[in-house]
């Protein structure tokens, strides 16, 4: 499994908080700017000392220690100038602005690199924490499982996030290769929780059902359970949780040419087969897991369709096909026809081209969460490709 992807952030909220920033870093620089135009002007006689000494101590909180020291030596530079201009040097204010500056200049500089390096080492912390996190929750997928080979791909749409409300698996059971592709509703802490408990049901689950049905009730009970639990808490944000549902696509490849599917309002996998691609459309529309209470009519059955040799298999998020284009908001991202174009690449490399793809087609700004899981129906069945590395 390829590690997570992380893209560029959009026009959102980040991209409004980044504006903001780049704006405060620029205040010491044009506190710096309006002393010296008071200066230099007939405007001089207002005091501007005090100015100058705080522009070190303001960029420090934004700058780190290269912006702090960056706007020290602007603001000793004002300073040169200012008091060279007005005749200055020799009064004692000159001086005494002279030692408050470097003091505070110095007092700035140790504060922003103490804090500096204790954010780093906090921030790491953090990242390892991800990591082993996205490693337990989306573990790798073997590259070979019985009578298929496998390959996963996770894209975080979230500047420097692991990890989210997206979910896949693949296990090789004595029933069969069985896999999961799911999408919480929500996003945050919340959703990653949800995504857990359905991995973590579906994980115990596929080796002890032999009915995939009762795979897929034994995720939506989980789930739903785990709600009912948070919910009895007293604390609100929780109520999210309680309102969250996961649109998940259940499948099983046996032995035989053929894969059972079981699709809980998730969008259909797509079937490569001599160069053409088709949706695997579900017999009967079921609702996500969590809402239960809205089957209707026929019973939870799994659909079945020819999964021969040769074959390839795409189960995939929403994320994929509901990524619009950077130009056109209406122009959705054409899986199939990028499928077709990477007929030949196989694995890792077909999902990488997918990945590419789709970051040209969002100009490198993804709105969702993407999971990807791609199976190739290898030549023998379950014992075919043998020996293969």
């Amino acid at each position: 499994m390829s590690a997570p992807v992380r893209s560029p952030p959009g026009p959102g909220a980040g991209g409004h908080h980044q504006v903001l920033f780049v704006l405060a870093e620029c205040v010491p620089f044009a506190i710096a700017l309006l002393v010296l135009l008071i200066e230099l002007t007939p405007a001089h006689v207002v005091y501007t000392g005090p100015l100058l000494v705080a522009t070190p101590a303001l960029a420090a909180v934004t700058m780190g220690p290269r912006g702090t020291l960056a706007a020290a030596g602007v603001a000793v530079g004002v300073s040169v100038i200012t008091a060279t201009h007005n005749h200055a040097w020799g009064g004692q204010q000159v001086y005494t602005n002279f030692l408050a500056l470097s003091l505070v200049s110095a007092a700035s500089f140790i504060t922003s690199s103490t804090v500096r390096t204790r954010r780093e080492s906090e921030l790491n912390q953090i990242r390892r924490i991800a990591v082993a996190a996205q490693e337990v929750l989306l573990r790798p997928v073997p590259a070979r499982l019985g009578p298929v080979r496998a390959a996963s791909m996770y894209l975080a749409a979230e500047t420097g996030a692991q990890i989210g409300g997206d979910l896949y698996d693949v296990v090789q059971t004595r029933y069969g290769v069985r896999m999961i592709v799911g999408d919480v509703r929500g996003k945050g802490l919340p959703a990653v929780r949800a995504a857990a408990v359905v991995l973590g049901a579906f994980r115990e689950a596929v080796h002890y059902e032999d009915d995939l049905v009762e795979v897929v009730n034994h995720c939506g009970e989980a789930l739903r359970r785990d709600a009912v639990i948070m919910g009895a808490g007293a604390n609100g944000a929780d109520d999210a949780l309680r309102e969250a549902f996961v649109t998940a696509l259940v499948a099983q490849i046996p032995d035989g040419p053929a894969v059972e599917v079981i699709n809980r309002g998730h969008p259909p996998p797509l079937l490569l087969c001599d160069g053409t691609v088709r949706a695997l459309m579900p017999a009967t529309h079921l609702p996500p897991l969590g809402l239960e209470e809205f089957i209707s009519g026929a019973p939870c059955r799994t659909d079945t369709y020819p999964f021969l040799p040769g074959d390839r298999l795409l189960l995939y998020t929403d994320g994929v096909i509901e990524a619009r284009d950077g130009d056109n908001a209406f122009a959705f991202f054409d899986l199939p026809a990028a499928m077709k174009t990477m007929c030949d690449h196989t694995g890792q490399a077909f999902l990488e081209g997918l990945r590419q793809g789709l970051l040209r087609h969002t100009h490198g700004c993804l709105a969702d969460d993407v999971a990807l899981v791609l199976v190739d129906r290898l030549e023998g069945g379950a014992d075919g490709g043998r020996g293969e590395g």
